[in-house]
């Protein structure tokens, strides 16, 4: 009977908000985790009021009520990896990055991924704070942070990817993936990565480290940056290092957006869960 269990998968905590669509947010992250062999331990800090097109309302969740859902967690559970969503107010992430910091001194290697949502495709708000200044308390526990061209460009200014990317790297992140699906629409889509060791000290600017082109599709889609950065989070728990992470979690994320669905007009759903398979190779 036993030899039929599967092992024991490495274990995710997730900090993100819920969508009640199912698109995006918590529900986005837990099929996307589980697909990519690991577990998701999940703890909602935002309830939201959205469907696939518009957000309408985002109720933070208490920021006592987040700490003891995690530590429930953090005690009895070996936690691979962070993956951080919505935080939902400013009071939420200082409360995470103290979990986070917890969870360091019983792994001072423990990957976390930052996706910093401050809007929806739409352009909603998604936090009763502004969005902005919430995360900052985050920045210093990113391994890696995964703007896309308009967070990049709300976070940091209009300056070019590599400034970006060194000011994000000053805040504190690691890593930076620049995420070229949302912004300027060019006939592909192209993620730069940018690794801490790729910048010096006293430069102004990072170093590109890799990048990827991947064809673009022609619909919009509904959590698909949760998607990735929840695939991302699976693949550094599972150990491999950051550049195939990286290309694994887009492999991932382009077979989902390539099979996604519509339950309605508007954005379709990614297929978090269609047979995926990992590649050997990335897509540039």
């Amino acid at each position: 009977m036993d030899a039929a269990y599967r092992a024991t998968p490495p274990c995710v905590l997730v900090f993100s908000g819920s969508d009640p669509s199912g698109g995006a947010g918590m529900q986005a992250d837990i099929p996307a985790i589980t697909a990519l062999g690991c577990h998701p331990l999940s703890v909602p800090t935002a309830l939201t009021v959205q469907d696939n097109v518009s957000v309408f309302a985002v109720h933070a969740l208490d920021p006592e009520l987040v700490r003891h859902q995690a530590q429930v967690l953090i005690d009895r559970f070996d936690i691979a990896a962070v993956k951080l969503g919505i935080a939902g107010s400013h009071a939420n992430a200082e409360m995470i990055a103290s979990l986070i910091r917890q969870l360091r001194q019983r792994n001072p290697a423990m990957p976390v991924v930052l996706d910093p949502v401050l809007a929806n495709g739409k352009g909603d708000q998604l936090s009763r704070d502004d969005a902005a200044r919430v995360i900052e308390p985050l920045y210093a526990m990113a391994t890696v942070i995964t703007p896309n061209l308009n967070e990049a460009r709300r976070l940091c200014g209009d300056v070019g990817p590599e400034r970006q990317a060194a000011l994000l790297m000053q805040r504190g992140c690691a890593h930076v993936l620049l995420k070229g699906g949302h912004g300027p629409q060019e006939e592909d889509v192209i993620n730069r990565w940018y690794g801490q060791l790729f910048r010096s000290e006293f430069a102004e600017d990072a170093i590109e480290s890799a990048r990827w082109r991947w064809t673009r599709l022609p619909d919009e889609f509904h959590g698909s940056g949760c998607t990735l950065a929840a695939a991302l989070s699976a693949c550094l728990a599972r150990g491999l290092p950051m550049r195939e992470a990286i290309e694994q979690a887009q492999h991932y994320t382009q077979h989902a957006l390539s099979t996604s669905y519509a339950i309605a007009a508007g954005q379709r759903i990614p297929n978090r869960v269609a047979a995926f398979e990992f590649a050997s190779a990335a897509g540039a």
